[in-house]
């Protein structure tokens, strides 16, 4: 109500403003000279949005990403004016928060090529397209293979073996990295179990598997891992499950439970590519967690002049 009621207090009589559902608004502004006055005026509302509002007592901060589609003529579809803005403001969520963005013929056949990759990320979950590579976790005193680290692959049946930074994005913003998530977990375990039998190194190395964020937020997850244990006979002791330090910043209360729920199985958690986002060591303290992967960059650069 507070963005809506500042959206119509600051518009003309004659513009149109709209709340097309969540927290999606369109403002229809007639008369625009081009386009350099139409983003002068989407970077105006951006900054009338971004002072903050008061709800119950509270300060909240509401930031805007805008999208600005020109009508170059009186015949344009106003359907397909309303999407192509709705593109430009993905394009402005993806490029960062509170930016605008004008929409342009790419962003249509960007958005197009993602519907086609999604479809067939789709068809690989049902197909189970996928394979897992491992990679060698070696203690570098002895030369010991300690364990090993799944890594998800696509069997594209067209383009061959495609990495996850093709696809992982995508099967996050689809919720495709659940089940995704789940055949690798138990792939892994299944795999891990199998080698233990061929080849009885003591101790077992260990494996390490990634849960992602969504994953996480899943009420049925412990029940998962718990499963894939079971089901291929690995040891929990054996299990390491890795998260990001990005699961830090969603809901702390439920993820702390959720990871007090992995810890008790008996499996090991740790978090992987610390220092890319905005954690504090000292929060470090209140997380069942074993080891801590530290991110490259987060280190480099440590011993330059020091003698």
């Amino acid at each position: 109500l507070a963005v809506a009621s500042r959206l119509r207090t600051n518009f003309r009589a004659s513009d149109t403003v709209a709340r097309l559902g969540g927290d999606e608004f369109a403002v229809l502004v007639p008369e625009v000279a081009d386009e350099a006055e139409a983003v002068a005026l989407a970077e105006r509302l951006a900054a009338i949005l971004r002072t903050p509002v008061t709800v119950a007592g509270r300060e909240v901060l509401a930031r805007a990403s805008v999208g600005v589609r020109l009508a170059r003529g009186g015949d344009e579809d106003p359907e397909r004016l309303l999407r192509d803005a709705d593109m430009a403001m993905y394009a402005a969520k993806t490029a960062g928060r509170a930016g605008v963005r004008v929409f342009d013929t790419a962003m249509h056949t960007r958005a197009v090529q993602r519907l086609d990759f999604e479809a067939a990320l789709r068809r690989a979950v049902i197909r189970q397209q996928f394979t897992v590579r491992y990679q060698p976790v070696v203690e570098l005193a002895g030369g010991r293979l300690a364990g090993m680290e799944a890594l998800v692959r696509w069997d594209h049946p067209d383009r061959g073996l495609v990495m996850p930074g093709e696809f992982v994005s995508l099967a996050e913003d689809t919720g495709l990295i659940v089940p995704i998530g789940r055949w690798v977990l138990h792939a892994a375990c299944q795999a891990a179990r199998d080698w233990q039998r061929r080849f009885p190194l003591q101790p077992h190395p260990f494996l390490s598997v990634n849960l992602s964020v969504r994953q996480l937020q899943q009420p049925d997850l412990l029940e998962d891992v718990a499963g894939a244990l079971d089901a291929s006979g690995l040891d929990p002791g054996e299990l390491m499950l890795e998260i990001t330090e990005s699961v830090l910043a969603a809901d702390q209360e439920a993820m702390l439970e959720r990871l007090g729920g992995l810890r008790a199985l008996g499996v090991h958690l740790a978090i992987d590519d610390f220092g890319t986002g905005y954690s504090a060591l000292a929060y470090l303290r209140s997380l069942p967690v074993d080891t801590l992967k530290l991110a490259k960059p987060f280190v480099d650069g440590l011993l330059l002049g020091v003698e």
